[in-house]
């Protein structure tokens, strides 16, 4: 796709510096500014008009899989707000791990609180989440931005507390933990009757796990070189062998028995913290609207955030692993070209023409929205892979999974925002981007890390097989 070409402006704090450096010179003072490259200016980069049209000019292009006899039908949706707690930054932990500001563009959280670039495994457990039904995962994307120019927002500076939370989830990652297979995402479709005792040892599960790290941490110095193993993972190994065979017994009163899960038993040690540190990036200086070079304006909280997992048109899916890391789109489409880029523009009403490449403005009465649709179809060992694709891939135009993957829930994010009928007409609302995109639409993207406790994964599971439709 062709570069965009978009307005350049100097940004507003280039405006007050440029006029603090005129009075100076006004009064009789010589000020003389060196840069390194460009001048101190931060291009804001709207896009261009070409790039809005009128939904109402658009055909109709979504085609929908057709829908086989044992397809699972059911939707699991969390409420996990809109981001009412204001949790921004810059950093993407999957794409570029411990780089501050590795984005280059701002992101929009819900969810886990404490994502950011240090963020790993063990952070993302200890944190809170925003999610009402405890789900601790993380979804975040790029925000939306109204630029008038010369109109200001004026939210609260948040950056000493963002620092400050940051170096305490740097910390908490840095501690040792046991890493114990998922046993979820192994388990056989479970019986109806059988559903409740699962439930139950799923949590029992997750709560061995985390006295475990717990004892970790209290017991550090004690004991000689056999200690963690003796004291530690040896019992862990015990307790989880017995719920493992109790969930077993479960399963094989209403179906067959599933055999080899205890497998899934013992657990091995590993360090905690991140493990593919980057460096380099630094979060620029706060500033009014959290603005970024080349992303300015004020940020659109999305009217609301709907999270639906779904399932597949072919059959029926089985559980994600826990910390499995998930792609939506591609941030840098003009560089990678269009093979990861999607679909995902659209306004409300008019959910049966999704947009290539273009900003929708819609008719009165009718809201922006992006609609995000994730891979799902996992290749059931890997929670995440070097270009963080390989592991999770799109079903093919049927909704077939290829051979050695499996279906898993397919994550839904539609987000929809209130953006004035006079600032879609006049091209006034961009999504924020790295600065070589210059808000090209068509770089939309989405990021998920699956931080779910296992008994809400296999709540989740059951109740897209069993064609429910649930709301946490």
């Amino acid at each position: 796709m062709a570069r965009i070409k978009g307005r350049h402006r100097i940004s507003r704090r280039t405006k007050i510096a440029t006029g603090a450096i005129g009075l100076a010179m006004a009064v009789g003072g010589l000020v003389v500014v060196t840069t390194a490259g460009d001048p101190a200016v931060a291009r804001a980069d709207g896009p261009d008009k070409s790039l809005f049209v009128d939904i109402t000019t658009v055909r109709p292009n979504v085609k929908l899989p057709r829908q086989q006899q044992n397809a699972s039908r059911g939707t699991f949706t969390v409420d996990c707000g809109r981001n009412e707690n204001g949790h921004f930054n810059p950093d993407n932990f999957i794409a570029q791990p411990g780089v501050r500001n590795g984005a280059q563009h701002l992101h929009d959280y819900v969810g886990n609180l404490s994502t950011n670039a240090d963020s790993n495994n063990q952070s993302l457990l200890a944190a809170g989440t925003t999610c009402k039904n405890g789900d601790k995962s993380t979804y975040f994307w790029p925000v939306v931005r109204i630029d008038r120019e010369d109109e200001q927002a004026n939210p609260p500076a948040r950056k000493q507390e963002r620092d400050q939370q940051q170096a305490k989830d740097k910390q908490a990652g840095q501690a040792p933990q046991v890493d114990c297979p998922d046993v979820a995402s192994q388990l056989p479709d479970v019986p109806e009757q059988a559903q409740a005792e699962i439930q139950r040892n799923l949590d029992l599960l997750d709560t061995q796990i985390d006295e475990a790290n717990k004892r970790l941490i209290t017991s550090q110095g004690e004991g000689g070189p056999n200690f963690i193993q003796n004291a530690i993972l040896g019992p862990l190994k015990d307790k989880r062998v017995a719920t493992i065979d109790r969930m077993a017994i479960a399963i094989g009163r209403n179906a067959p028995r599933p055999q080899g899960l205890e497998r899934l038993a013992p657990c091995a040690l590993k360090q905690g913290g991140n493990q593919n540190p980057g460096g380099g990036g630094q979060l620029p200086d706060e500033n009014d609207n959290n603005e970024l070079p080349g992303n300015e304006g004020e940020i659109q909280r999305p009217e609301s955030v709907e999270l639906t997992f779904r399932g597949s048109p072919v059959g029926k899916v089985t559980a994600m692993p826990k910390f499995l890391r998930v792609l939506y789109g591609d941030a840098k489409v003009s560089t990678n070209g269009p093979k990861n880029a999607r679909d995902s523009w659209t306004c409300q009403g008019f959910e049966d023409r999704v947009l290539i490449n273009k900003y929708p403005i819609c008719p009165q009465g009718s809201k922006v929205k992006r609609i995000h649709d994730f891979p799902s179809c996992w290749d059931g060992k890997n929670t995440d892979s070097k270009n963080h694709r390989d592991h999770i891939v799109y079903p093919d135009q049927n909704g077939k999974c290829r051979d050695g993957f499996k279906a898993v829930p397919q994550l839904r994010i539609t987000l929809t925002y209130n953006i004035p009928a006079d600032v879609q007409r006049n091209g006034q609302y961009k999504v924020d981007s790295f600065p070589e995109e210059e808000h090209n639409p068509f770089s939309d993207h989405d990021d998920f890390a699956n931080v779910m406790s296992q008994s809400i994964m296999n709540r989740l599971v059951n109740c897209v097989n069993k064609n429910k439709t649930c709301k946490e």
